[in-house]
């Protein structure tokens, strides 16, 4: 079953429970790949490849707006829990990003590699050295702040 189909089952289930969020969530989604297929530059079919595409600039948005409303504290908390959910849910269409852990002994074996420990301005290098060996597996935003802690010896 194709992505498109699964959200397509998904959205009808979640009307039937009434599951406004999840509902919500879906069409939102669908209307990014319309865009997506709508654009000019795009040629083809909307295949699994497209609609992971999608889901992850959709994602991407939605984990630094949840950042941003839960920065305002309890002001912005709904909100924050409303994205997180969202992303949460979306992320079974993504492949696995490696965890905190996994991307420290990365960070510091990569420090180590370049021979850059205690250069904070060397940050830059070490993302993109990172990123270009083994990006797909990656969290960028996690990885750049473990790079900043990892060089300024935190």
């Amino acid at each position: 079953m194709t992505i498109q189909e699964q959200l397509s089952a998904e959205l009808i289930d979640a009307m039937k429970a009434q599951d406004a969020p999840r509902r919500d969530v879906i069409r939102q989604v669908q209307t990014e790949i319309a865009i997506a297929k709508s654009q000019p530059d795009f040629s083809g079919e909307v295949d699994d490849a497209l609609c992971r595409k999608v889901i992850a600039s959709y994602v991407k948005k939605m984990a630094k707006s949840r950042a941003e409303y839960a920065d305002l504290g309890e002001r912005g908390e709904a909100m924050a829990n409303k994205l997180a959910n969202e992303v949460e849910y979306l992320s079974k269409w993504l492949p696995s990003k490696l965890g905190e852990e996994e991307t420290r002994s990365l960070v510091a074996a990569a420090v180590d590699e370049l021979a850059v420990a205690g250069d904070e301005k060397a940050a830059g290098r070490v993302t993109g050295h990172l990123m270009k060996s083994h990006g797909k597996d990656l969290d960028g935003a996690l990885v750049n702040r473990v790079v900043r802690e990892e060089l300024a010896g935190g």
